[in-house]
C-alpha cells in the first residue's frame, strides 16, 4: 500500500503540477522504481526537425499534428490520473479506518501507527487535485489555441502576416503592370500617330508625282520617247489630246498599242465634237472585232492586237467615197469605201485616248476603256503612202503627224493614268 501511495505521489509530480518540495509536516517513504517501469502519461518533449529548412505550410502541419498528439496524450493522462486518485482516495480511507480501530484497541497515544505514511492524506488529495486541474487547463488552453488556429484557417499568426506580406506584394506588382499598361497605352497611341503621320507624308508625296506625271515627265530621251499606261478598266483612267482637229477632208492616223485585254481592247482613242460624240473612234467592245466609226458610220476592219505585243496600227480614210484602209505592222490587212462618204470631220473637237466619249469630253463608260498601252499616237491630214506606212511602222523613219503629233506637252493623263519612258521599236523587237 506505501508503495501505491508513493507511485500516486510521483506520478502528479511527474504531471507537472506538484511542487518540488515534499509536503511540509509530511513524511514519504521512497521506493526506488523498477528499470524497466514507464512514465505513463509523461509524453516526450517534440524533436525539432533535422535537414532543410521547412515550408510555412509544412510548420503548420507539424504543429498542428504535435498538438493533436499532445491533446491525445493529455487525456490520457487525465483519465490515467483520475483513475488513480479514486483508487489512493479508497486506499487512504481504509488505512484511516484501521489506524483508528488499532489506536482505541491498544490505547497508545502520540505515536502514528501508519509508520510511513503522511499525516494528513487529505492534504495530498488536495495536492493531487490542483495538480489535476492546472493540467486540465493547460489542456483546454491547447484546445483553445487549436481552434482559434482552426478558425483562422489553420494559419498561425506569423504565417498570417507571411500571407499579408505577399498580398501587399502581389498588389503592388499589379499597380507596377497597370502602370506598365498606361505606359504602353501611350507608346502606342504615339506610335499610331507617327504611322499615321507617315503615311500621309506617303500619300502626299504619290499625290506629288501623279500631279508631276499629269503635268507632263520632261525626262524623256526624246519628246516622243514615252507611252501613255491604262491598267485598269474604268471610266477615270484616260489620257487627253491638247491640240484639237481642224476641218479635215482625209486622214491617216497611226499609233502604237499593246494589249491583252479581254473580252474587247476597249477604245483605244476617240474624237467628239459637238452634236456628234462619234466623231472618230477606233474601238473593240465585247465579243465584236475592232471597229472604226466616222459621224457613228462603222467599217469592222480585219485587226487582231489583243495578244500582249507591241503593234503598228494605221488607218486611212478619205471624203471620197469615203474610202479607208487598215495596216497592222505595216502590212495592209483590209480596205472598204462607203464609211461616211462626202463627209468632213468637223473641227474643234476633243480627242481622248483610252475612253469612247458619250459627250464632248466625258460620260465615259467602263466597258468600253482601253486597258493597255499606248505611244506614237499621230494624225495627218491626208493618205499616207502604203511605203511610208511601212518604214514608219519598221522604224526606218520618223514621221511626226503633221497635225497631232506625239509630243509629250501635248499629252496630259488623268485619274491613274501614267506617262513612261518607251521605245517602241526596241520593244517591239523584244515581242518578235
Amino acid at each position: 500500500m506505501l508503495a501505491l501511495l508513493t507511485a500516486g505521489v510521483a506520478l502528479a509530480v511527474a504531471a507537472g503540477g506538484a511542487q518540488d518540495s515534499p509536503i511540509p509536516g509530511s513524511r514519504f517513504v521512497c521506493t526506488a522504481l523498477p528499470p524497466e517501469a514507464t512514465h505513463a502519461g509523461c509524453p516526450l518533449p517534440a524533436m525539432p526537425m533535422q535537414g532543410g529548412t521547412m515550408s510555412p505550410e509544412e510548420e503548420l502541419r507539424a504543429a498542428v499534428l504535435q498538438l493533436r498528439e499532445t491533446v491525445v496524450q493529455q487525456k490520457e493522462t487525465l483519465g490515467a490520473q483520475r483513475e488513480a486518485i479514486r483508487e489512493l482516495t479508497s486506499k487512504l480511507a481504509r488505512c484511516e479506518g484501521l489506524a483508528g480501530g488499532k489506536a482505541r484497541g491498544s490505547g497508545a497515544t502520540g505515536k502514528d501507527t501508519m509508520g510511513d505514511l503522511p499525516r494528513d492524506p487529505g492534504h495530498v488529495v488536495e495536492q493531487l487535485s490542483r495538480s489535476l486541474q492546472t493540467l486540465k487547463d493547460r489542456l483546454e488552453s491547447l484546445e483553445l489555441q487549436l481552434r482559434t488556429n482552426a478558425s483562422n484557417a489553420g494559419l498561425p499568426s506569423d504565417f498570417r502576416e507571411v500571407l499579408q506580406r505577399r498580398l501587399g506584394e502581389l498588389e503592388r506588382q499589379l499597380l507596377r503592370k497597370v502602370a506598365e499598361l498606361e505606359d504602353e497605352k501611350s507608346l502606342l497611341h504615339n506610335e499610331t500617330s507617327a504611322h499615321r503621320q507617315k503615311t500621309e507624308s506617303t500619300l502626299n508625296a504619290l499625290l506629288q508625282r501623279v500631279a508631276e506625271l499629269e503635268r507632263g515627265n520632261s525626262a524623256f530621251k526624246s519628246p516622243d520617247a514615252f507611252k501613255v499606261s491604262l491598267p485598269l478598266r474604268t471610266n477615270y483612267l484616260y489620257g487627253k489630246i491638247k491640240k484639237t482637229l481642224p476641218e479635215l477632208y482625209a486622214f491617216t492616223i497611226c499609233l502604237w498599242l499593246r494589249s491583252s485585254a479581254s473580252p474587247g481592247i476597249g477604245t483605244p482613242f476617240s474624237y467628239a465634237v459637238p452634236g456628234q460624240a462619234n466623231e472618230i473612234v477606233l474601238i473593240e467592245w465585247g465579243n465584236n472585232p475592232i471597229e472604226l466609226l466616222i459621224n457613228d458610220k462603222v467599217a469592222q476592219l480585219p485587226l487582231f492586237v489583243s495578244d500582249g505585243k507591241w503593234h503598228h496600227i494605221c488607218i486611212t480614210w478619205t471624203t471620197r467615197d469615203g474610202m479607208w484602209e487598215a495596216f497592222q505592222d505595216g502590212e495592209k490587212l483590209g480596205t472598204g469605201e462607203n464609211l461616211a462618204p462626202w463627209h468632213p470631220i468637223k473641227p474643234g473637237g476633243v480627242l481622248i485616248l483610252g475612253q469612247e466619249q458619250d459627250t464632248v469630253g466625258g460620260r465615259f463608260d467602263a466597258t468600253q476603256a482601253f486597258v493597255g498601252e499606248l505611244s506614237q499616237f499621230n494624225i495627218w491630214d491626208r493618205v499616207l503612202r502604203a511605203q511610208e506606212i511601212i518604214n514608219i511602222a519598221n522604224c526606218s523613219t520618223n514621221m511626226p503627224g503633221n497635225i497631232i503629233p506625239w509630243v509629250d506637252n501635248n499629252v496630259d493623263v488623268f485619274g491613274g493614268a501614267s506617262k513612261w519612258p518607251v521605245e517602241t521599236c526596241e520593244e517591239r523587237l523584244l515581242d518578235l
